[in-house]
């Protein structure tokens, strides 16, 4: 793996599977040492993906509420409207992300939760006023370092820890998601603060967290596509700026994925260990979920099928990143998803709205829509 700065910016080049495990026993050693305490790094090398007969996804936390929702079927994927258990309190909608995620194989259920929102204010409440069950989760999963999709997440797990199992896991994309990030406020360009997930307060609450740089599968029902390759014309739009530091315990250890004069540089934002999260759905193919698609939505979902070795996608949804995209680019990156003839496109919170009325231009018939509580039904 090759990394350089040009123009101020990061460049990261594709890595082979020998570059994977050296990633692996590097890390595996640092948290020997002691260096970072309940962690693991995944083991690189093929994975045997499992097969779901169904799959429920309830959107958690997104930026949107519509109390006239009205339920839709399109190639065997149904959306119904949540509603709150109180009528007289609503669900809260904020940017970010969270969702709640039921596959079933045979007799077989589990249950993970995919990102955590802004506050926890947000994902307490409507896990409350949508009566789900903190209790029958089996894993959580982090997609990203951005502050919009684990900002509830401590707050959650202060709330429902003593419910969950003893042996809980998180699943994060890699070393990167525990970086500081920063945002640039006003005309001069000053850098503010936009969070940094510390895996000490992960640790006080007796969870585990697995790097996934290398994919995994998640409870014998879901995978991750672990680090993305960028193949297709789809670029980073500006987002972050990233810090590789690892201060007083706090930040990341880029020894194993950059070179040393990265240590303590502030660049724009990569998302060099972004995920997805994907199904293998019985007869249907792939479900590929990008929460943010910083990387590339196609990247994304080529990813998936890469890993995977299966070519049929079946549904394509998340955030993917495009509601700053020019119009041209645009045009582009969705006459490229139509390539990809997914069933159905299911696009949420950053994708934006712009976005939308371009699949829906482009790919008529196969673009639903949701909104926070929605529930999302495969293989009915």
């Amino acid at each position: 793996m090759r990394a350089r700065i040009a123009d101020g910016e990061l460049l990261m080049m594709n890595f082979s599977r020998r570059d994977a495990l050296k990633i692996s026993a590097g890390l595996t050693l640092t948290t020997a040492a002691g260096s970072f305490s309940c962690l693991e790094v995944a083991k690189a090398g093929p994975i045997e993906v499992p097969t779901i007969d169904k799959l429920s996804v309830r959107v958690l936390v997104d930026s949107a509420s519509d109390i006239f929702f009205k339920p839709k079927d399109v190639s065997g994927v149904r959306t119904e409207p949540g509603r709150p258990a109180d009528p007289k309190r609503p669900l809260h909608s904020e940017w970010g992300l969270s969702l709640y995620l039921e596959p079933q194989r045979g007799d077989e259920r589990k249950t993970f939760l995919l990102d955590f929102g802004w506050t926890p204010e947000a994902i307490n409440g409507n896990m409350e006023l949508l009566k789900l069950d903190a209790s029958k989760l089996d894993a959580l999963i982090i997609s990203h370092g951005h502050f919009d999709h684990w900002g509830g997440l401590l707050g959650f797990l202060e709330r429902h820890r003593r419910d969950m199992p003893a042996d809980l896991t998180m699943y994060a994309g890699g070393e990167d998601n525990f970086c500081p990030r920063y945002v640039k406020m006003g005309g001069g360009g000053d850098l503010a603060d936009f969070g940094t997930l510390d895996r000490r307060d992960i640790a006080k609450q007796n969870v585990k967290v697995v790097l996934c740089e290398a994919p995994v599968v998640i409870g014998g029902q879901a995978f991750t596509t672990g680090r993305i390759t960028r193949s297709s014309i789809e670029k980073v739009l500006p987002n972050s700026l990233v810090g590789f530091q690892l201060k007083d315990g706090a930040g990341c250890n880029t020894s194993h994925y950059l070179p040393a004069e990265m240590e303590g540089k502030i660049v724009p934002d990569e998302h060099i260990h972004e995920h997805a999260t994907c199904f293998n759905l019985k007869d249907k193919g792939l479900i590929v979920i990008s929460s943010c698609g910083h990387v590339g939505i196609v990247n994304s979902v080529r990813q998936a099928m890469a890993v995977s070795g299966i070519d049929k996608v079946h549904a394509i949804m998340g955030g993917f990143h495009l509601g700053p995209a020019p119009a041209d680019y645009l045009t582009q990156v969705v006459a490229e998803i139509a390539k990809l003839n997914p069933d159905v496109l299911i696009p949420m919170h950053c994708s934006g709205l712009n976005f939308t009325q371009e699949a829906q231009r482009q790919m008529p018939g196969k673009v639903l829509t949701t909104t926070t509580g929605t529930r999302i039904t495969f293989g009915i």
